[in-house]
């Protein structure tokens, strides 16, 4: 018998929102070589058909339909293609994100504040509602939520994206706690900064990028790649008692920042 622990995805059906790229491209690709099949979604297909042409290559089963979070039809239409192809859904990573606002927080317009909170944490409920019912004719599943270290302490610049972002982290607990009884499983995922597109104005500001640093113990971004770990973890049966939790991966920047 053996003590490993479980992170055979074989048989699974994966949903992983903002796929294009980042961090929701490389989770795609982990999940395909751990044996699972993955619906891929973003807003824009050509950069969807990308991804799926890499992981079908490497042998895995790919499926890229282009699916806004923030249109409950598209929603809906992305679940049901889903279980049309590959027969239900087990995983739900809800990775989308936006943040079309970069200052103070009181500089912020309502409309910035309502696209935000509408792709960031009302997508993630549209989501989550939409793949629910089909996760417990399986048995159970699991849902994933892109948190960020955002959520847990303010970020200059980013106070409605902070905001969003600790609302994800309750949305993941009150989930968790309503779910259990029919064997859903919800955490999130906190990243500190990672080297994307979505972060490209830090990372291309050298004084900006250096003041980050200053924050991290590491001492440098993530790349994408590190986030596939732990995001297989809480997908397979390894995890199968963890539920409600929120996962730091910051480098130690949360842990560091508390002994400013």
């Amino acid at each position: 018998m053996s003590h490993l622990p479980n992170l055979d995805l074989t048989g699974k059906v994966a949903i992983i929102t903002g796929a294009s790229r980042g961090i929701g491209a490389s989770i795609a690709h982990v999940y395909a070589a751990a044996g699972a099949s993955v619906v891929l979604a973003s807003r824009k297909q050509e950069s969807l058909d990308s991804v799926a042409t890499a992981i079908r290559a490497e042998g895995g089963q790919a499926l890229a339909l282009a699916a806004h979070t923030g249109d409950n039809d598209a929603v809906q239409s992305l679940v049901q293609a889903t279980i049309d192809t590959f027969g239900g859904v087990d995983i739900l990573v809800n990775n989308a994100a936006t943040n079309p606002h970069f200052g103070p927080i009181l500089s912020a317009e309502e409309s910035q504040w309502a696209k935000i909170l509408d792709v960031n944490v009302v997508g993630y409920f549209r989501m989550a509602k939409a793949t629910a019912m089909a996760m417990q004719k399986r048995g159970g599943g699991c849902i994933i939520n892109m948190a960020s270290i955002a959520g847990k302490r303010p970020q200059p610049g980013m106070g409605v994206y902070c905001v969003s972002k600790a609302a994800v982290l309750m949305l993941t607990e009150v989930l968790a706690a309503e779910l259990a009884a029919v064997n859903i499983r919800v955490n999130a995922i906190a990243p500190g900064f990672v080297k994307t597109a979505f972060s490209r104005a830090i990372w291309q500001n050298p004084q900006l990028y250096a003041d980050v640093m200053h924050t991290i113990p590491l001492r440098r971004m993530a790349e994408p790649d590190e986030l596939g770990g732990i995001a297989l973890y809480l997908a397979a049966d390894a995890s199968s008692f963890t539920t409600g939790a929120t996962f730091l991966i910051d480098g130690g920047q949360y842990v560091d920042a508390g002994m400013e």
